[in-house]
């Protein structure tokens, strides 16, 4: 069998190069919009917590950004907790809705359809996490074409 002859990595070793930028940091002209939606169950994988991130990102570059959670997306702006609604039952279990709180504070707008919270979910909209907007059902698309039309940076992701 070969040997290996490269020094094992420790912690603190580099993998890779993380401070070259091969594009330049875009920032948004006054007035640009952004949407980031959600169409994804809560736990299910990692796109609802990667989505957050890049709408937080948007809101630093000077976009006025908003998330869209519908369908199983509402999951996500859903208090949790246990024993009780804020306990951190695992590790991470809070990562949702600590980053919604911080995308909030930082001037995002969070909204969330009321049809799939409630018919699809059965929860009310006292289940939301303090500052998310619930909307129409028919607010869905609109929210969408209006960002269409304000020529706004749109981010879809489904997961099924």
């Amino acid at each position: 069998m070969p040997t290996v002859s490269q020094p094992q990595h420790k912690a603190g070793d580099f993998f890779v190069d993380y401070e070259e930028k091969v594009f330049e940091d875009v920032k948004a002209n006054p007035g640009e919009k952004a949407l980031v939606t959600f169409h994804t169950v809560a736990f299910e994988g990692s796109i609802g917590l990667v989505n957050m991130l890049q709408a937080t990102r948007l809101q630093r570059k000077g976009y006025e950004t908003s998330i869209l959670l519908y369908g199983p997306g509402v999951t996500l702006g859903i208090q949790r907790g246990f024993p009780t609604i804020g306990d951190e039952a695992f590790p991470g279990h809070q990562n949702y809705t600590n980053q919604l709180k911080k995308f909030m504070a930082e001037g995002g707008k969070v909204y969330a359809c009321r049809f799939a919270l409630q018919a699809l979910y059965g929860h009310g909209e006292p289940a939301l996490i303090e500052g998310i907007r619930p909307i129409n059902p028919l607010d869905v698309m609109d929210l969408k074409l209006l960002h269409m039309r304000d020529n706004a940076v749109i981010l879809d992701t489904w997961t099924l």
